[in-house]
């Protein structure tokens, strides 16, 4: 995953870029970078974030860059804003996105034109690097914009910085989101709508699917208008979004309570079955808040989250040291553990490695039950547009392993299909096994349609990808 942030004022930028690039934290855990423009040309700093927050690793640079106008990002793979010289002039770029055909495209551009890469990450051509390739083929950055979103199969937002003004492009089908924000000063623009608020700008616009615009200090002028075909990510509200975000008109928090209310209205339980509802910290929280609520039984939380040293982009990228990490972040109350029949809602299960050693560790605590409800349903398939997750295989979802043992290596889509309809027998038995294995004393997932509901926005216009399979 990753996020992005950009500035454009009649006055000095990098303050409202600083903070507003460091807001988005919670979406990359590798590196951050910065980009300006101003009387003395382009700057640039970016930081290894693995270690150490965004605003430690950026307090030197912010005191001596300046222009007004810059873009910034927090990624969780790729060093980035790249600087790029071109036809095009000098221009800085920074991306949100996922390629999935980055061979095939490297392999034709190596065809057509003479080019090489400088800018490899781990080995592997950078992700940005290749964007700006794709635009560098058209005769101009618009052109060049659309040349990248149509020939990549995956998804691409793009901000893109020049002398005159900063190009804002949302991913064809509007799976991230990108929106603006006014003040006096000028403009600004952001992966998170909250990003913006507390440094002074009011909400402006949200870009469509598709949609290009260039933002100045003065302005911002569409150069391309939206398309009519939507897929924002479902996730962004689930899990990836902060609390207060805002996509396309509903609120992440108040999306998780009513999640939590769909969920605790489809289950029944009172406090004759449980006493106490907690939500895994933090994404897990609102939708168990939301269940307390309609359900009558007293939210609770048996966990603390300690977040002074240890904020999401402290994540490493080794998941055996992320799973180690994560259990360290929560912090037991053992007086709220002791006895109690515990309802426990994640946000999802992906593994299931986390899940199941808390609840191991609640059992070696004195827990009488454990009931599991996860906030989405389960994953089937692996993100094919936002990275939304770090697996390399389909065989990393602890449901895809159930159904291998279940129906052999080889399975028709159409099998898939039935393990996520929550009416089946195959479906049934799939989240039976997965308890078993997990140790939970019930397992039960949100469905899909609830999910949805619990959004407000048409089926058509969600990207249920990882859950359904659909494109």
């Amino acid at each position: 995953m990753g996020g992005f942030f950009a500035s454009a004022l009649k006055e000095d930028c990098v303050f409202d870029l600083y903070f507003g690039t460091d807001y988005h934290s919670h979406l990359g855990t590798r590196r951050a970078g910065m980009a300006v423009y101003g009387k003395e040309g382009f700057n640039r700093a970016i930081h290894n974030i693995e270690n150490s927050p965004f605003r430690t690793k950026f307090e030197k640079d912010v005191n001596e860059m300046s222009g007004y106008m810059g873009i910034g990002c927090i990624s969780d793979y790729e060093p980035q804003p790249l600087i790029v010289r071109s036809h095009h002039g000098t221009y800085a770029i920074t991306t949100v996105g996922k390629i999935n055909n980055m061979d095939e495209l490297v392999e034709d551009l190596f065809k057509t034109e003479s080019i090489h890469f400088m800018e490899m990450s781990g080995g592997e051509i950078n992700a940005t690097e290749l964007v700006a390739a794709l635009i560098n083929e058209k005769e101009n950055i618009v052109e060049g914009i659309r040349n990248a979103q149509d020939r990549i199969i995956g998804s691409m937002s793009i901000m893109l910085l020049t002398p005159i003004g900063i190009y804002l492009a949302r991913d064809k089908y509007g799976r991230t989101p990108i929106i603006i924000g006014k003040k006096e000063e000028g403009y600004c623009a952001s992966f998170e709508s909250f990003a913006f608020l507390n440094i002074g700008y009011r909400d402006y616009k949200e870009l469509g699917p598709g949609e290009i615009c260039v933002m100045t200090p003065d302005g911002v002028t569409t150069l391309q208008d939206p398309g009519k075909d939507m897929k924002i990510c479902t996730f962004l509200w689930v899990y990836y979004g902060y609390p207060s975000s805002v996509y396309e008109g509903i609120t992440v928090e108040a999306m998780r309570v009513r999640c939590g209310e769909k969920l605790a209205i489809r289950d029944g339980l009172t406090k004759d079955d449980i006493d106490t509802v907690a939500g895994v910290p933090d994404s897990g929280t609102a939708h168990a808040v939301g269940y307390a609520n309609e359900s009558g039984v007293p939210f609770g939380r048996p966990f603390i989250k300690y977040t002074p040293t240890w904020p999401r982009s402290f994540m490493p990228t080794m998941q055996k040291k992320r799973d180690l990490i994560a259990k360290m972040k929560l912090i037991p109350v053992h007086e709220l553990i002791k006895g109690k029949k515990l309802l426990l809602i994640d946000d999802s299960i992906v593994r299931g490695t986390q899940l199941r050693e808390t609840t191991e560790f609640l059992y070696q605590s004195g827990v009488e039950e454990v009931h599991i409800r996860p906030a989405c349903p389960p994953l089937l398939f692996g993100c094919k547009y936002i990275n939304f997750s770090r697996s390399k295989s389909e065989m990393d979802l602890i449901t895809r392993r159930i159904i291998a043992e279940e129906e052999g290596d080889d399975v028709a889509r159409s099998v898939l299909e039935d393990y996520a309809n929550p009416d089946s027998d195959r479906y049934k038995n799939m989240l039976e096994k997965i308890r078993v294995q997990l140790g939970f004393t019930s397992l039960a997932y949100n469905r899909l349609d609830d999910m949805i509901e619990a959004i407000g926005l048409p089926r058509e216009c969600l990207c249920t990808y990882c859950w359904d399979g659909r494109e």
